[in-house]
């Protein structure tokens, strides 16, 4: 199981690095050609855009990697109703652009609905190949049609934007993107399309898919409902401002994490019956997230004028003070973001969707909470308080519900992080205003996290520990 998460990990951290160094590189680009504004209306769409997503995979993609006894045949048969599934959510799209328009008050979305619909359309037909691709632990190929998805989304965005393409740049980057992804995936497989399929291999893979869909369909309003009520009752610069400090926070997740808990399902789903090795595992995974997660979470406050203004440019000050509270929760959400794939990998999609419920009313109150305060930095203050709440409730499931241990367990693992990130909180409190320009800040203030996390290390042992743990794969 070591060398396959060692294979899976590897192909998905240069993937996801690869992916993240480009799209770093066009934000940053569109960040200083765009507006604000501009990037308000794309945030706005892309709520729906998110949500005919989630319709699209409608919990077959999770479903085909845990279900062992597809034939290709039957693999087929839900190939070809997700086709169908992508054609009527392409066409409803299309009219979407008119409610949307009433809501926001704007009627550019009643096109760029239409331009978008295209992307719905793929983004569904391409669910099927890519989870083939995972269950047969096809890691390397999955990642590369990732990165070139995101070179040619990239290349096509830039473009437009110098050419004058506004907003439309990045919409019509993110269609080609949808495009790619697709024909890469289908090429690969053995997937056919016809417009005939067959009820039996849906109700095989129902109970399952049902379970993943309905989490997916609540986990999306719990994150996704400060955006649309930012974007309804605030400004769209507003929306850009707290889109832009709420995507950063991600990227911490997406760097140290996704390469991660990627491959946690695709792997773990072969020890479905062995539930104490997958909290072994799952235990050895928050340990290590919380290591780099907890001191980073404290080195981010510190340094999020530094970050937001060197990445995105000084138009974007407005997103430093929720990027700083967000920042707290970052560590939380790494965390988090590995439980759903150990729910999956012990068949427990049913306390899945129940942490999905308890987790959707946690942020949908503190999202609430903060809309009508007024202020972009409330709704980030009670979002990280309702994080934190859900990494309690969710790992109380998992560990009382699904491994038939003590919540306990779980947080002992977080102790030598603890002490680690307040080491970090000490050296910063007591660290003096630099005379130094933005970038020179940002370094000087890395160079000190990283010596800093490193004297926690070999302080609280977890070096040790690492280097025990590297031996004893590779032996």
């Amino acid at each position: 199981m070591f060398d396959q998460f060692k294979r899976g990990i590897l192909y998905t951290a240069m993937g996801k690095y690869s992916v993240m160094i480009v799209q770093l590189l066009v934000q940053a680009a569109l960040s200083r050609i765009l507006t604000p504004a501009e990037f308000g209306i794309v945030s706005a769409v892309n709520i729906f855009l998110v949500f005919f997503q989630l319709l699209a995979d409608f919990g077959l993609g999770p479903a085909i990697i845990q279900n062992k006894d597809l034939n290709p045949k039957e693999v087929d048969a839900i190939f070809n109703f997700s086709i169908y599934i992508a054609i009527a959510l392409g066409i409803l799209f299309v009219f979407l652009g008119y409610p949307m328009s009433v809501f926001y008050g704007n009627e550019v979305f009643i096109q760029i609905s239409r331009i978008l619909a295209v992307a719905v359309f793929f983004y569904g037909i391409l669910v099927v190949p890519q989870s083939l691709l995972l269950k047969e632990q096809n890691f390397k190929l999955v990642n590369v049609a990732t990165v070139s998805g995101a070179l040619v989304s990239g290349v096509v965005s830039i473009t437009l934007a110098f050419l004058g393409f506004s907003y439309y740049s990045m919409i019509i980057g993110n269609t080609t993107k949808a495009m790619t992804l697709f024909l890469v995936f289908y090429l690969k497989t053995d997937t056919k399309i016809s417009m005939r399929f067959k009820w039996a291999p849906l109700k095989k893979i129902y109970l399952f898919s049902r379970n993943q869909f309905l989490f997916n369909f609540i986990n999306y309003f719990s994150r996704n409902l400060d955006n649309l009520l930012i974007g309804r009752y605030f400004s769209s610069t507003a929306l850009a401002y707290y889109d832009r400090a709420y995507t950063v926070s991600l990227y911490p997740n997406q760097i140290l994490t996704s390469v991660v808990t990627s491959v946690i399902h695709p792997i773990l789903s072969d020890y479905a019956d062995e539930k104490e090795r997958i909290k072994q595992v799952y235990l050895r995974i928050s340990n290590l997230l919380a290591t780099l997660g907890l001191p980073l979470s404290v080195f981010l406050y510190f340094s999020a004028e530094e970050i937001i203004l060197n990445l995105w440019g000084l138009q974007w000050d407005g997103s430093i003070r929720a990027f700083q509270l967000l920042a707290l929760s970052i560590w939380v959400q790494m965390i988090l973001s590995s439980t759903g794939g150990i729910f999956q990998s012990g068949n427990r999609t049913d306390l899945l969707l129940l942490s999905g419920v308890l987790s959707t009313v946690f942020n949908v109150t503190g999202i609430i909470i903060g809309v009508l305060l007024g202020e972009i930095e409330y709704v980030a203050l009670f979002l990280v308080i309702s994080f934190t709440l859900n990494l309690v409730q969710a790992n109380y499931l998992l560990m009382h519900r699904m491994f038939n241990d003590n919540i306990i367990t779980f947080f002992k693992v977080l102790v030598k992080p603890l002490i680690m990130a307040g080491m970090q909180l000490v050296v910063f409190l007591l660290l003096p205003d630099l005379p130094l320009n933005l970038f020179a800040r940002l370094v000087a203030n890395s160079a000190l996290f990283a010596v800093t996390w490193l004297a926690g290390l070999f302080l609280t042992g977890e070096f040790k520990r690492l280097l025990r743990e590297v031996s004893r794969s590779r032996s």
